[in-house]
Parts: structure tokens; sequence; C-alpha cells
């Protein structure tokens, strides 16, 4: 019997999958937990719908983490912070310091995003790489100058 899964049976298939399956399985365990439904006409027509507006939303997702990555590339975000002998600096600039920066200039990205491989710990000009998708990452420039 042809199923369409409506949520991930572990072992069986994911979430959109048309899979074929015992009738007393789909009968007795997928329908009554609507873990899946049968695969009809009308139950394909909704299903492409589906993924049809899923497509489309990931497009926007993409398209706006475009957007994103050419207002970031061309932003200098500059931090203060107490420095010492050489340019070396008391404690150092964290990825969340650099994320609530951004959020007063009204760009919100969230600091888990920003690969810091590890913190700033000295004046001058730092390369951050921002993941904004999973295809598309932005370099953003951050001066770290003496307070």
């Amino acid at each position: 019997m042809k199923v369409i899964f409506m949520q991930d049976v572990k072992g069986k298939g994911k979430k959109g999958e048309v899979k074929n399956v015992a009738e007393g399985y789909a009968h007795n365990f997928l329908f009554p937990r609507n873990l899946a439904v049968e695969a009809n006409a009308a139950n394909m027509n909704v299903l492409k719908q589906q993924q049809k507006s899923e497509e489309k939303r990931k497009e926007e997702e993409k398209h706006e983490a475009q957007l994103l990555q050419k207002k970031l590339e061309a932003k200098e975000v500059t931090i203060k912070a107490k420095s010492g002998e050489g340019g070396r600096l008391f404690g150092s600039i964290t990825s969340k310091q650099i994320a609530d920066l951004l959020k007063k200039e009204g760009i919100i990205i969230d600091k888990r995003k920003i690969d810091l491989a590890e913190p700033i710990r000295a004046l001058g000009v730092t390369k951050v790489v921002v993941k904004l998708h999973p295809e598309i990452s932005a370099t953003l420039s951050v001066h770290v100058v003496e307070e």
C-alpha cells in the first residue's frame, strides 16, 4: 500500500516521502497515529502544493541571506576595548559582543552564526565569517580600537 509520510518514522521514511508499506502496518500503526496518509490523487496534490510552497520559502530565505550578505560585507563594526602593551586586550571580543553591536545597528544575527575560531584578543581589523544560509556566508570587518 502506498502512503505519504506526514512525519519522520524511524526506519521507514521521512516527512513528505511516498513509500510502499504493508497494508496492516499502515492501517494499524501509521494511520491511527497520524504518521501517514494514503497516497491517493487528492493527497498527492496536497503534497505537491506543500513541496512548492516549501521551495518558494527556501528561495525567499536564500534571497534575504544574499541581501544581508551585501549589507554585512559593506559594513565595518567598531568595538572599543581596554588594551595593554603591544595592542593586547584585557579580556577578549566574543561573538556575543559582535552580535549585540550589530543588533544595536538594526541587523539581527544569532551569535552562533558568527564563526570565530577563537575570541579576538588584539587591536586592529579582523575579518569574521558570518554564516547566513547553508550556501551563503559573509565576511564582516571588526575593528577593535583602544578605549
